[in-house]
């Protein structure tokens, strides 16, 4: 079947649904944009650690060109901290 904007909720099947969400779940993932978090909860959460783990982590530098700090605030790129960490 073939669908468009004008087919209706009722003349769907169950495959046409999934085929609709798998391409909306591919192009967001497709989305380029870098995955951030923040904070030492942020850097927790990425690598499923304790904040005092985090903390060494960030203190040891090897994530440093993946965090941009100013003051207090610190905004980590996920993935590029990941791939930082898996390299080292």
């Amino acid at each position: 079947m073939q669908v468009n904007d004008d087919t209706r909720l009722v003349d769907m099947t169950v495959s046409d649904l999934k085929s609709i969400i798998l391409e909306v779940v591919k192009s967001q993932n497709a989305d380029n944009t870098p995955h951030q978090v923040k904070g030492i909860a942020g850097i927790a959460q990425i690598f499923g650690c304790g904040k005092r783990t985090a903390q060494r982590i960030k203190d040891s530098g090897k994530i440093n060109q993946a965090i941009s700090q100013h003051g207090r605030t610190i905004v980590v790129d996920a993935d590029l901290a990941l791939k930082l960490l898996k390299i080292n």
